[in-house]
């Protein structure tokens, strides 16, 4: 009787899935309609206490084949679910989450879970001698069941296959009862057992062994023997198979009345005949690699496999000198704990076919760790696998396979049971495994640079970086963080403690960087290491790897290979696929590639030894044709008026990377941008100045779109230099043209206008009136940006007297964009209109989107200077929308400014703010710091408007820094302005004072007049 007062203590619910489902609540048993009810609770309570997926329960349910409305009428399962479970008492025990479904239950309440306990903790015990307590609980355990799992309910797909394995799981746990039974000396009892199982299980040769230990104890020596024949027979006729050589040895022990059979009262020790001598408990790893560092997030992803069920296989993918298996080794032995059973190391040695280890030869490997001599495993290899399968299948064993060549040689590998973990190293990707298998890939690439920094230290030492670290860096970075290279480096360093490190790079730098990275008396150098992988490639392949390695750029994708391999380009594809495979080249994006510095370096040399100096010159000529071929192509797309030059090409693109669309060109370039540089002079260093100075002006389009200012100097600068190489004026005066713009988008302008001068001088001496005008016209925006309005305003007026004289409608539109544009910096709106206005018109009769958006964001200015605002918000609007549509970032981010601003100017400041978030974002990621600027200065006097001080002074100073990378007096007399407003609030007089005279002094500087005095005021 419960003490009065007190409520009684409800009973605890209990989930029973060993036989017919049944759920128990405090208000009874639950009342389930149908059999997919007690299926579904089956199915959570088999995951409790973790969620179980949607996908995993329809699956469960259905199979194969769900039903089109599947999800849906999973929903209402659930849903009936929950009213069965309320009316038993288990209120709120299914809970929905984003993934699935969780039964909300202690797993000792499901008798599923509290059987495997048991059965662990008897096997614990029946490990440690405690033979009573072990078979009790054993007894305990096993009378959970009440017929088959599931009874009565249907379960497929992953659920069917955990009904198998509870199967195989009670079986284990019936041979643990009465192996201890045996043990204990009931012999006369297990006969009859044993004996009533077998009818089941003819063929489970534990079973038969402990029968006929059993028989024999009784004095049935003979039916023992019977037993045995009878089980021989059947082997034969039904499989073709012998006995198990513990089952043969028992066998002979019976016919020599071997006295080890006998039973001598409880054991002091574990029984040494076959059936119960201690399980072999291999440890093959070798030692773990000395210095390891690093690699913590792949080390973290090896220790959560072990946790998860569905996964049996690893693969540890990499690059050779990547450290995969020193990686496998160091988990292994950090894991040995999770894998009492013991671990198995062999080495497939798939770099190479010729050598690699066939299938069989594993297998007989692996059981011959596991005590299985290959002259007693079966003859081929099928049966070897199912041996193998059973020795593992109630075994936690780590078996790590090294050095992989084919999904062959893995397959037979692969446990059938979730407690063994086969782990893989391969330079392939071994694909295909994923068909057959749950794989978990990891890919290992370079270190970090602090990982690679780390291992230099534990191997040289703190102090010996310590003094040079900056060489320590450098080293790292000639290294290319590869393992391997830099093991060996630290060697060398090792080897002579007096040597400095920057010794060791000056070498790395300048000589031959492979034969530096090698280590007398080692054959793990790099270059013996790559040609493991490099020698067992296609052809084609090889091919590709070698015209590759001739490629000046940093990435690459198939139409590049393609032409310079001189292969059609879904050869290329698949060229690129196998050396990525291989790890040869990495995936950087969708279809675009690179190689390791150190593998390029390589590729280079197989260029240079496997093909003639012609066939390499022939390579050259195929990358830059190609490259100027494809800048050509886009400069069609992106900028058709810029038509200035005429690409004739020896080696035409079979087929464009991209589809002619403004976008798609501009996207291409964006992947291609890094490689301009080093193809310019590539072109340079092989005599041909013309490829270098024509792509420079076919990319201009590119960077007036996509920004990146300090990569459009120094290529202009180049095509320049080329364009005077090739003693062609007319070239020369228009990259001095495209020059005076790039000073011009940095600010430069003093360094604008003495290029634009020059180049000016060139073209009217060549009698060029057309790039005289678009020289005049460049001229005069950049003295419109230092605010030279008068200057800029005669500059144009000749420009535009050139253009209408050569008949140049798109120069005229250009200029005319442009002079209203300086009219409403100027604040004639007035004049503004009338000049955007007929420009609009021009861009639209020729059909140029870009100058059309120019226009329209110019007319939007002007609009806002007027508090015309409904109107400026269209124009712009409609000017994003073009600008956007043909790519034009640079000017995107210009456009949101202005909507910013516009935003601002009407007090709507969270709209203001989030434009002036989206140009600065967009500004950083072009590099456009005067963008940026703008972007940071208007936050800041939107803060200093809301009065959020602090705000407003940390925008407002990384605006100031910014304006250090484009300097504009003007835009930085506005913040220093603003910046004195804010002291001044704070009450700090001083700085307010200074911020007040630098303004007013930089606004004189432009003849900014009624600023500067505003200001002074």
């Amino acid at each position: 009787m419960p003490p009065t007062g007190s409520a009684p203590t409800e009973p605890p619910p209990r989930i029973r899935l060993l036989g017919p489902i049944e759920v128990t609540g405090p208000a009874g048993p639950a009342v389930f309609t149908g059999n997919r009810q007690p299926a579904l609770v089956g199915l959570l309570a088999l995951g409790a206490p973790d969620t179980v997926s949607r996908t995993w329960l329809v699956d469960g349910l259905w199979g194969d084949e769900p039903p089109r409305t599947a999800v849906k009428t999973l929903h209402s399962h659930i849903a009936r679910l929950r009213q069965a479970l309320d009316d038993c008492g288990l209120v709120d025990l299914v809970h929905t989450n984003d993934s699935g479904y969780q039964l909300a239950i202690d797993p000792a309440a499901v008798d599923t879970h509290r059987f495997e306990r048991e059965v662990r903790l008897a096997r614990g015990e029946l490990a440690e001698g405690a033979d009573p307590a072990a078979v009790s609980r054993l007894h305990r355990a096993l009378d959970l069941w009440r017929g088959d799992a599931f009874a009565g309910a249907e379960a497929y797909g992953w659920a069917a296959g955990e009904l198998v394995r509870l199967e195989e799981v009670r079986l284990a746990a019936l041979c643990d009862l009465w192996e201890g039974e045996l043990r204990l000396g009931r012999h006369t009892v297990a006969v009859g057992e044993l004996q009533r199982l077998l009818t089941r299980y003819p063929f489970h040769e534990r079973l038969v062994g402990l029968a006929l230990l059993a028989l024999y104890r009784c004095g049935r020596t003979t039916d023992a023997l019977n037993l045995y024949h009878l089980l021989r027979v059947h082997l034969r006729e039904e499989l073709g198979a012998e006995p198990g050589s513990e089952l043969a040895v028992l066998y002979v022990q019976m016919l020599r009345r071997d006295p080890a059979l006998d039973h001598h009262g409880p054991p002091t020790v574990p029984v040494t005949s076959p059936l119960t001598r201690p399980r072999p408990r291999p440890a093959e790893l070798p030692g773990s690699v000395g210095h390891f560092i690093g690699r913590r997030a792949e080390l973290a992803q090896l220790d959560a496999v072990v946790a998860d069920p569905d996964v049996r296989v690893v693969v540890i993918s990499g690059a050779a000198g990547m450290g995969k298996t020193a990686l496998a080794v160091q988990w292994g032995h950090r894991a040995a704990a999770d894998f009492p059973d013991g671990q198995v190391f062999l080495d497939l040695r798939g770099h190479d076919p010729a050598v690699a280890m066939p299938p069989a030869e594993a297998l007989a490997h692996v059981l011959t760790s596991l005590d299985q001599p290959d002259r007693g495993s079966p003859a081929d290899e099928p049966d070897r696998v199912g041996l193998y399968r059973s020795l593992t299948r109630d075994r936690r064993m780590l078996i790590l396979a090294d050095n992989a060549g084919t999904v062959a040689q893995i397959l037979p590998l692969v446990p059938a049971n979730t407690g063994t973990l086969l782990v893989v190293t391969s330079r392939h990707r071994l694909t295909a495994l994923k068909t057959h298998h749950a794989v978990k890939v990891i890919d290992l690439d370079a270190l970090r640079p602090d990982e690679a920094l780390n291992l230099l230290d534990a191997v040289l030492g703190t102090q010996r970086l310590a003094r040079e670290p900056d060489s320590a860096v450098r080293l790292v970075e000639l290294c290319d963080r590869m393992p391997l290279a830099l093991q060996i480096a630290a060697a060398k360093l090792t080897s002579r403690p007096m040597r400095d490190i920057a010794d060791l790079t000056d070498e790395l730098t300048t000589g031959e960087r492979l034969d530096e990275l090698s280590v007398e008396g080692d054959s793990r150098n790099l270059r013996a290491v790559f040609a493991t992988t490099y020698e067992v490639l296609e052809p084609v392949t090889a091919r590709v790897f070698r015209a590759l390695g001739v490629h000046p750029g940093t990435t690459f994708g198939p139409h590049l290979a393609a032409a310079a391999a001189d292969v059609a380009p879904t050869a290329a594809r698949r060229a690129l696929d196998e050396l990525a495979a291989v790890h040869l080249v990495t995936e950087v994006a969708n279809g675009r590639y690179r190689f390791h510095d150190l593998i390029r370096l390589y590729a280079r040399e197989c260029a240079h030894r496997g093909e003639s100096e012609q066939v390499r010159a022939d390579i050259v000529a195929r990358i830059l044709d190609w490259y100027l071929a494809i800048a050509d192509a886009a400069n069609k797309i992106v900028d058709r008026g810029r038509d200035r030059v005429r690409v004739v090409v020896g080696h035409p693109p079979a087929t464009l990377p991209f589809r002619a669309e403004a976008d798609q060109a501009l996207s291409f370039l964006d992947g291609e941008r890094d490689n301009l540089q080093p193809i310019l002079t590539c072109a340079m260093d092989h005599g041909r100045p013309d490829v270098a100075w024509q792509m420079t002006y076919l990319v201009t389009g590119f960077f007036d779109s996509r920004g990146h200012w300090t990569q459009r100097i120094q290529l202009c600068r180049l095509g320049l230099a080329a364009a005077r190489a090739a003693g062609d004026p007319v070239a020369e005066g228009l990259m001095g043209s495209g020059l005076g713009v790039a000073y011009l988008t940095t600010r430069r302008f003093d360094e604008a206008l003495t290029t634009l001068n020059q180049a000016l001088e060139v073209l009217r001496a060549q009698g060029d009136k057309r790039g005289e005008a678009h020289v005049r016209n460049n001229l005069a925006v950049t003295y419109a940006s230092a605010r030279r309005f008068a200057e800029a305003v005669d500059a144009y007026g000749q420009a535009l007297a050139l253009h209408l004289a050569e008949g140049n409608t798109l120069g005229v539109a250009l200029t005319l964009s442009n002079l209203g544009d300086a009219y409403v910096r100027m604040g004639r709106a007035d004049l503004a209109l009338d000049h955007l206005s007929r420009a609009l018109a021009a861009s639209r009769e020729i059909g140029n989107p870009r100058l059309e958006a120019a226009a329209l964001g110019g007319l939007g200015q002007a609009h806002r200077d007027r508090g015309e605002w409904d109107l400026a918000t269209a124009r712009f609007h409609d000017a994003l929308i073009l600008r956007r549509q043909a790519g034009d970032r640079r000017y995107e981010a210009e456009t949101l400014n202005n909507l910013g601003l516009t935003e601002f100017a009407r007090q709507r400041f969270t709209s203001a703010t989030e434009r002036f978030l989206q140009s600065l974002a967009l500004s950083r990621e072009l590099a456009d710091p005067h963008q940026e600027a703008i972007a940071l200065a208007h936050l800041g006097r939107i803060a200093l408007a809301a009065g959020e001080v602090t705000a407003a002074g940390e925008y407002l100073s990384r605006a100031l820094a910014a304006r250090e990378l484009a300097p504009d007096p003007y835009e930085a007399a506005a913040i220093h302005r603003d910046l004195g407003q804010l002291a001044a609030r704070a009450g700090r007089s001083p700085q307010a004072r200074h911020h007040h005279e630098l303004a007013v002094d930089l606004f004189r500087q432009v003849d900014a007049v009624a600023a500067a005095s505003a200001d002074a005021d």
